[in-house]
Protein backbone atom coordinates (compact mmCIF):
# COMPACT_ATOMS: atom_id res chain seq x y z
CA UNK A 1 0.00 0.00 0.00
CA UNK A 2 0.96 3.35 -1.30
CA UNK A 3 1.74 5.79 1.86
CA UNK A 4 0.20 9.14 1.10
CA UNK A 5 2.63 12.13 1.81
CA UNK A 6 1.67 14.94 3.50
CA UNK A 7 -0.84 17.07 1.25
CA UNK A 8 -3.77 19.47 1.01
CA UNK A 9 -7.52 18.37 -0.82
CA UNK A 10 -6.02 20.44 -3.90
CA UNK A 11 -3.11 18.00 -4.12
CA UNK A 12 -4.90 14.65 -3.70
CA UNK A 13 -7.86 15.46 -6.18
CA UNK A 14 -4.87 15.61 -8.71
CA UNK A 15 -3.22 12.71 -7.33
CA UNK A 16 -6.68 10.30 -7.94
CA UNK A 17 -7.93 12.09 -10.79
CA UNK A 18 -8.02 9.05 -13.02
CA UNK A 19 -9.13 5.34 -11.66
CA UNK A 20 -10.31 4.00 -8.14
CA UNK A 21 -8.73 4.69 -5.18
CA UNK A 22 -9.39 3.84 -1.38
CA UNK A 23 -7.48 5.77 1.33
CA UNK A 24 -7.06 4.12 4.77
CA UNK A 25 -6.28 6.73 7.52
CA UNK A 26 -5.12 5.53 10.43
CA UNK A 27 -2.50 6.64 13.24
CA UNK A 28 0.67 4.77 14.71
CA UNK A 29 -0.83 5.34 18.25
CA UNK A 30 -4.33 3.92 17.05
CA UNK A 31 -5.23 0.63 18.39
CA UNK A 32 -8.18 -0.02 16.66
CA UNK A 33 -5.81 1.01 13.16
CA UNK A 34 -3.19 -1.52 14.26
CA UNK A 35 -6.20 -4.08 14.35
CA UNK A 36 -7.55 -3.68 10.69
CA UNK A 37 -3.54 -3.05 9.47
CA UNK A 38 -2.43 -7.24 8.98
CA UNK A 39 -5.92 -7.77 7.12
CA UNK A 40 -5.11 -4.51 4.35
CA UNK A 41 -2.77 -6.65 2.09
CA UNK A 42 -5.48 -9.17 1.99
CA UNK A 43 -8.01 -7.00 1.08
CA UNK A 44 -6.25 -5.03 -1.03
CA UNK A 45 -5.17 -8.54 -2.97
CA UNK A 46 -9.00 -9.14 -3.04
CA UNK A 47 -9.98 -5.68 -4.97
CA UNK A 48 -7.44 -5.00 -7.88
CA UNK A 49 -9.28 -2.34 -9.54
CA UNK A 50 -8.45 -0.03 -6.21
CA UNK A 51 -5.27 1.65 -5.16
CA UNK A 52 -5.43 1.84 -1.93
CA UNK A 53 -3.74 4.83 -0.23
CA UNK A 54 -2.10 4.56 3.14
CA UNK A 55 -3.01 8.51 5.12
CA UNK A 56 -1.12 8.88 8.39
CA UNK A 57 -4.09 11.06 10.10
CA UNK A 58 -1.22 12.80 12.47
CA UNK A 59 0.63 14.19 9.31
CA UNK A 60 -2.90 15.09 7.20
CA UNK A 61 -4.74 16.52 9.79
CA UNK A 62 -6.08 19.45 7.56
CA UNK A 63 -6.68 16.30 5.00
CA UNK A 64 -8.53 14.68 7.33
CA UNK A 65 -10.36 17.89 8.60
CA UNK A 66 -11.51 18.58 5.22
CA UNK A 67 -12.66 15.12 4.00
CA UNK A 68 -14.43 15.47 7.58
CA UNK A 69 -12.27 12.59 9.10
CA UNK A 70 -13.26 12.46 12.67
CA UNK A 71 -12.06 8.75 13.73
CA UNK A 72 -10.04 6.33 12.67
CA UNK A 73 -9.44 3.64 11.07
CA UNK A 74 -11.81 5.24 8.04
CA UNK A 75 -11.83 4.47 4.79
CA UNK A 76 -12.71 6.69 2.04
CA UNK A 77 -13.30 5.84 -1.97
CA UNK A 78 -12.80 7.88 -4.95
CA UNK A 79 -13.57 7.25 -8.38
CA UNK A 80 -12.12 9.76 -11.03
CA UNK A 81 -11.73 12.24 -8.47
CA UNK A 82 -14.96 12.19 -6.65
CA UNK A 83 -16.16 10.29 -3.77
CA UNK A 84 -18.21 7.49 -4.37
CA UNK A 85 -18.38 6.05 -0.34
CA UNK A 86 -17.34 5.86 3.24
CA UNK A 87 -17.10 3.97 6.20
CA UNK A 88 -15.73 7.14 8.58
CA UNK A 89 -16.23 6.18 12.49
CA UNK A 90 -13.87 6.27 15.47
CA UNK A 91 -14.80 1.98 16.19
CA UNK A 92 -12.74 -0.89 15.34
CA UNK A 93 -13.39 -2.38 11.90
CA UNK A 94 -13.60 -6.33 10.99
CA UNK A 95 -11.84 -7.37 7.74
CA UNK A 96 -15.68 -8.49 6.91
CA UNK A 97 -17.04 -5.06 7.44
CA UNK A 98 -14.15 -3.31 4.91
CA UNK A 99 -15.07 -5.78 2.58
CA UNK A 100 -18.79 -4.96 2.93
CA UNK A 101 -18.03 -1.77 2.48
CA UNK A 102 -15.97 -2.12 -0.63
CA UNK A 103 -19.06 -4.79 -2.02
CA UNK A 104 -21.50 -1.64 -1.42
CA UNK A 105 -19.54 0.77 -3.64
CA UNK A 106 -20.45 -0.09 -7.54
Amino acid sequence: MEQLSTMNLDELKKKINQGKYILFFSAGWCPDCSFIKPAMPEIEAEYPEYKFLAVDRDENIDLAADLAIFGIPSFVAFKDGEEIGRFVNKDRKTKEQVEEFINSLD
